[in-house]
């Protein structure tokens, strides 16, 4: 364990009273942000060691040097105990969990998937019973759909879907986890957002992954005509985005109701773009042209991963996401957000920061951290 400051083995802090997993992750830092803002605290993060460095400096940006308001707990959530050397005794004193922890990778193999998806799930689910937790606040995501073919609600999740990738089933099976230990007893929120991208305001994001490719071919391209694809069905497909502050306010928000327990919320666009519209949004925040070729998907994949292959902003597993049958509505979010001023904003009203910020930052990679 370590203060923000990377001290090691200080047991005169504070002890925590949060526990969170997924920092230094995107989210998770600006989660904490919003927790510390309104007193909650102190928070252990559960970190890998080979984020440490990383985690210190936002440990300490967030919370100050030295601070004890954030504490550093080297672990793995794929491992019992959540790979503690000292087990859970240092954490007895947390009374709330926060589990963001994931692997957000559309192209991920299975193994790596489901040890942290599926089974990290459960060891932390199981960390949450020993330490006999007031709050579990638990991240999924709305492609826990699958390809479910009409609109789905707060109210599905087993209906018989099958899945784009790894990524969506394994994130599926956590919340089958997740909704299982609920039906127990456990004291649960589960938060599905949709596809996350940057701050709506600064266009501030951490990796390039999702519609980013999209946005990095377009840039790439001349400006007097960029070429993208499209794939039958794309008409009539939604591209459900929302930014993070959108999200990390939501979760803020509800986290802190006690009558959240035991609810599921869908973080989406109520309104979101088709596939057309949104490619066209892009177009017009790039200053570019953009003419959408007709394609199937097997060539177009195929196409995609050439580019990948030599270095291009590119990949295959995108493209399902061109042509997904699924729409997703929020009544429960919607509800329960009403007259906080909490909403997702439209893309069109933010894509410029989208575009702006990957202008300004290039160098930013599209690794999952995992």
């Amino acid at each position: 364990m370590s203060e923000a400051d990377g001290t090691d083995g200080d047991r005169s802090q504070e002890p925590p009273t949060i526990l969170l997993t997924g920092f230094p992750g995107f989210l998770g830092s600006a989660l904490i942000e919003r927790l510390l803002d309104r007193g909650d605290g102190p928070i252990a993060c559960l970190i890998q060691p080979k984020y440490r460095a990383l985690a210190e400096r936002r440990a300490a940006s967030l919370a100050g040097s030295g601070s004890d308001r954030i504490q550093l707990f080297e672990g793995d959530i794929t491992r019992p105990g959540l790979g503690l050397d000292d087990g859970l005794s240092a954490l007895e004193s947390v009374t709330e969990l926060y589990h963001l922890a994931a692997i957000y990778d559309l192209a991920v193999d299975l193994e790596p998937a489901e040890a942290v998806n599926v089974r990290g799930t459960e060891h932390v689910l199981d960390a949450a019973d020993d330490l006999d937790i007031d709050r579990f606040q638990y991240v999924s995501t709305c492609y826990v759909s699958g390809r479910y073919d009409g609109v789905f609600t707060e109210d599905h999740l087993r209906e018989g879907q099958t899945f784009n990738n790894h990524y969506e089933e394994t994130k599926y099976r956590a919340e089958v986890a997740v909704q299982e230990r609920m039906a127990d007893g456990l004291p649960a929120t589960i938060y599905r957002p949709a596809i996350v991208v940057g701050d709506s305001e600064t266009g501030e994001t951490g990796k390039y992954d999702g519609p980013y490719y999209l946005i990095r071919n377009i840039l790439s391209q001349s400006s007097a005509c960029s070429i993208t694809t499209g794939l039958p069905g794309g008409a009539d497909s939604e591209l459900n985005v929302v930014p993070r502050d959108f999200v990390v306010d939501a979760i803020a928000h509800l986290s802190a109701r006690e009558d959240a327990v035991g609810e599921v919320y869908q973080l989406c666009d109520p309104a979101p773009l088709s596939i057309p519209d949104f490619v066209d949004a892009i177009g017009e925040a790039t200053g570019h042209r953009v003419v959408s070729l007709p394609s199937t998907k097997p060539i177009a994949k195929r196409l995609m991963g050439a580019l990948a292959a030599r270095g291009d902003p590119a990949e295959p597993a995108t493209l399902d996401y061109l042509d997904h049958p699924t729409r997703y509505a929020c009544p429960n979010a919607r509800r329960a957000l009403a007259g906080t001023g909490i909403e997702c904003p439209p893309f069109e009203s933010y894509v410029d920061e989208l575009v702006a910020f990957v202008r300004e930052h290039p160098d930013i990679g599209d690794e999952a951290m995992t």
